[in-house]
């Protein structure tokens, strides 16, 4: 009897985890009333539940096929580009439900969106070279930053202090640009000289800025010094066929690179070492972001089948992590 309810008790945790912090926190206060010690079942219900497997979360056809730029609030909702629409900001909530939460003036489109530790959201927006603030409270949008010799910009990577990184692929020329945008909207040329800069991301611990490259196929690691430029650049790892998009990374260091036209997510260890590949359901995966009330599920744009997807990791990663810094 202890068994099948310890076993029940480890299932009803893994789900509510998958759903919402709220519901997760009802079902602990009822294995608690059971009698049952949370931490071990919390404990069990992680090496239980299935990991690396995606399934879908969003219907087909919801976004365009812009889709792109997941980024997840404190509360577990996942806001990406072009949803209904080109030039929206779609919000998903949890379940999969989603909606248009705003729409952004001057025909500009987005593409990479980041948050600040005070909820700010950022997102770059390609068409007209800036980087825009929203504020939430209000939805009001501001140009952070206008940079005319920009190619895009196209993503963004937030250091703890919330300084902005953004890559600049010039996709006619199979080039590219790195760009750092300072709290006060200044903009300043890190790296010039590169290959299609896409996914852009932060090590834990802010020394290290890694850059990947379309079409060459390159995962770039650079130092930030003190002076927040670029140094010591050095080649993490190449790969021989299929391009790359967005990618984040976890609070222990690894990689979750998205693998456009292979239809994959790759996770890339600190030293370059492939650990997991995960199949998500269509060919070409566009960015990603982790959310969930633990911090450990993975939502991917799939730009196939116009949707998003998920699937649960066995660690948090570093922006969940920073909310819960606040």
């Amino acid at each position: 009897m202890k068994r099948d309810l310890f076993a029940a008790c480890c299932v009803a945790i893994s789900r509510a985890r998958r759903l919402h912090a709220k519901l997760f926190r009802v079902v602990l206060t009822w294995v608690t009333l059971l009698g049952v010690s949370p931490a071990s079942v919390v404990t069990s219900a992680a090496f239980a539940e299935e990991l690396f497997v995606a399934s879908p979360l969003t219907k087909e056809g919801e976004f365009t096929a812009g889709i792109e730029g997941p980024a997840c609030d404190a509360d577990g909702n996942i806001y990406a580009v072009n949803f209904s629409k080109q030039g929206t900001i779609g919000r998903v909530a949890p379940d999969g439900k989603g909606q248009v939460y705003l729409e952004l003036p001057n025909n500009s489109v987005g593409n990479g969106i980041r948050f600040d530790r005070q909820g700010i959201m950022y997102i770059a927006d390609y068409v007209n070279h800036n980087v825009l603030a929203v504020d939430r409270s209000t939805k009001k949008i501001t140009v952070l930053a206008h940079e005319p010799q920009m190619n895009q910009p196209n993503d963004l990577a937030i250091a703890g202090d919330g300084t902005l990184y953004a890559s600049d692929p010039a996709w006619e020329r199979n080039a590219g640009q790195i760009w750092r945008i300072d709290r006060d909207g200044k903009v300043k040329k890190l790296a010039g000289d590169l290959g299609t800069t896409n996914g852009i991301e932060l090590s834990p611990d802010g020394k290290t800025l890694y850059v990947n490259e379309s079409v060459q196929r390159n995962i770039w690691a650079f130092t930030i010094t003190d002076s927040r430029d670029l140094s010591g650049k050095r080649l993490l790892k190449q790969f021989p066929d299929h391009g790359f998009d967005g990618m984040r990374i976890d609070v222990d260091g690894n990689l979750y690179i998205t693998r456009h036209g292979k239809g994959t997510v790759v996770k890339l260890s600190p030293q370059g070492e492939v650990l997991k590949e995960i199949d998500v359901l269509g060919g070409k995966p566009s960015n990603l972001c982790f959310g969930g009330p633990d911090g450990r599920t993975v939502y991917v744009t799939e730009v196939d089948h116009t949707r998003l997807v998920q699937f649960r990791v066995d660690r948090p990663g570093l922006e969940w992590q920073r909310w819960k810094q606040r």
